[in-house]
């Protein structure tokens, strides 16, 4: 091929729709037939990257091998493509301004007006490209974020517009997606407000190629005619997208829709081979065909928006069906274990899993429960801060190191067994600052973290922390038993412990739960999901 190939997903009508699903889900059956196919986001908040955003505000942040702090639906690409994405994949209207900005200020612009059209609007158009002049792929996804309408989205939709009409016919394409909501005292469907959203796009000058309607029920063939009719698109481009009982279904529905058929239709490429969904069917015969069934209890700070623990709520569903084993996810919220009762709140569960995050609200509950774990002997396993709360844990309880806590959470603590890095302490802006990305982690002999990675003597993982275990200690708890049993070779700094005496107790500085594909699930978590059925059935 020798032009890329470019496919625009917008939405209309609401929010949460589902176009990173949608996008995800063509672009794996694109790439099922044999085109390299990538997918990026451009989102219109003002804000550089989320990074800084609150959890509830805009679920997890995902994090890049190149250690771009991005949008959760990049999780998506990637566990549905089970390719890395990068800072390219993901722009934000904070990063357009940013750039722009600084072009200006350094006088790039021969000191003329700078404005939304055309300046705003090239700089978009150059970044929607970037990965399509790099020329490793045939098909760039691009999908937009918000709703078409929205104040915010204006000048995306105008790069979009220009765009389509530069590259000229059949070299790129706009799938719209939109609801089509049922009123139940009516008992029908109704089209008028995708009407509408179709209008409003092409009030922007931009015309729908295919209508991806998501709906709770059939749409009958009326429907589809009707809306072919009235929002100016062919029949066979009307594509129904009803709800499925799970994300990793949509891209079967959209493959008996014929998504991808129209889409290399309008686009003029071959048809190539048939998709090979072969391993992907595998899988969802696995996830929906479960032979046991554990219970791991989720211990977090913010388990009220699922959106939160997005990766790791996958990660479970692709290691669950490697073991043939429904995954029952238990929320607990970590500040309910500060209370009295916690064996109370904890009992009946085959593996416990202390989540992530910053702060020192809900640390005392994620202590208690590493301690429920480790006395318990249930299998556990700690990310990030629930790594740093299992050396605090251990310090305070079997070191007996009183007052042993992180300097996030006291300053002035007595036994800072976790630390700020050193890089970190004069540091004063909070984006983009902190330890992120692939780094490296040597994995010693003999520990359940290699035998868990297969025999693996090194290992990369993807990092989003500041604090880090203090190696003034190691000595003092590797004697009591907790083995640091994964090194990064430069830093010398502990990415992993142990308890050798524990069935299966580890505890990670780095985030698994980013590297985690129905193609490739994370060891870790399949190795957790194993040792709780074990612990169940004794």
């Amino acid at each position: 091929m020798s032009q890329t190939k470019y496919v625009f997903v917008t939405g209309g009508v609401t929010s949460s729709l589902g176009k990173g699903i949608i996008a995800a889900s063509l672009a794996k059956l694109l790439q099922a037939r044999g085109f390299r196919t990538t997918i990026q986001k451009f989102d219109p908040y003002i804000n550089v990257d989320p990074g800084t955003l609150n959890p509830y505000e805009h679920g997890e942040c995902y994090v890049t091998d190149d250690g771009a702090e991005t949008d959760l639906d990049l999780g998506h690409y990637e566990r549905f493509l089970n390719v890395p994405t990068s800072q390219a994949n993901n722009v934000t209207t904070g990063r357009i301004y940013q750039s722009v900005i600084e072009k200006e200020r350094r006088g790039e612009f021969l000191g003329k007006t700078v404005q939304v059209v055309p300046h705003i609007t090239n700089e978009i158009k150059e970044r929607i490209q970037l990965l399509g002049n790099s020329g490793e792929y045939d098909i760039v996804i691009t999908e937009l974020g918000g709703t078409v309408g929205d104040i915010e989205s204006l000048p995306y939709i105008e790069a979009v517009r220009q765009l389509t009409w530069e590259l000229g016919e059949h070299n790129s394409i706009v799938i719209h997606l939109t609801l089509i909501p049922y009123l139940s005292a009516a008992g029908e469907l109704k089209t008028k407000p995708t009407q509408h959203s179709v209008k409003t796009l092409m009030e922007s000058g931009i015309k729908a190629d295919i209508l991806v309607c998501r709906t709770e029920h059939q749409i009958s063939d009326d429907i589809k005619r009707k809306l072919a009719l009235f929002c100016n698109v062919q029949r066979d481009a009307v594509i129904q997208s009803i709800d499925a009982s799970t994300i990793y279904d949509v891209p079967m529905l959209m493959q008996e829709e014929g998504l991808d058929v129209v889409a290399l239709k309008k686009l003029d490429l071959p048809m190539m081979p048939a998709p090979d969904l072969t391993l992907w069917k595998e899988f969802l015969t696995r996830h929906k065909n479960p032979k046991e069934e554990v219970t791991i209890g989720l211990i977090g700070k913010y388990v009220e928006l699922q959106d939160s623990y997005k990766s790791i709520l996958e990660a479970f569903i692709h290691a669950g069906a490697v073991n043939e084993v429904k995954v029952k996810v238990k929320s607990i919220h970590s500040e309910s274990l500060e209370a009295a009762d916690v064996a109370n709140q904890l009992k009946g569960l085959d593996g416990i899993l202390v989540a992530p995050g910053f702060g020192e609200r809900g640390i005392e509950g994620k202590i208690a429960a590493v301690q429920f774990a480790r006395e318990n002997c249930i299998p556990f396993l700690g990310i990030c801060l629930g790594m740093q709360m299992a050396v605090i844990e251990y310090a305070r309880n079997v070191l007996k190191l009183d007052g042993a806590n992180s300097k996030e959470m006291d300053e002035n603590t007595p036994h800072p067994v976790i630390s700020l890095m050193e890089e970190q302490k004069n540091i004063t802006d909070m984006g983009g600052t902190m330890r992120l990305g692939s780094w490296g982690c040597k994995l010693s002999d003999d520990t359940l973290v290699k035998a868990v990675y297969d025999g693996a003597d090194d290992i990369s993982e993807r990092h989003r922390h500041r604090y880090e275990f203090n190696s003034e200690y190691r000595t003092q708890l590797e004697e009591n038993g907790m083995v640091a049993s994964g090194i990064n070779a430069d830093t010398g700094l502990v990415e992993v412990v142990e308890l050798p005496a524990h069935p299966w107790f580890i505890g990670v500085q780095y985030h698994p739960e980013y590297k985690s594909t129905v193609a490739n699930p994370h060891p870790l978590f399949v190795g957790l999901v194993k040792a709780a059925l074990t612990h169940k059935k004794k």
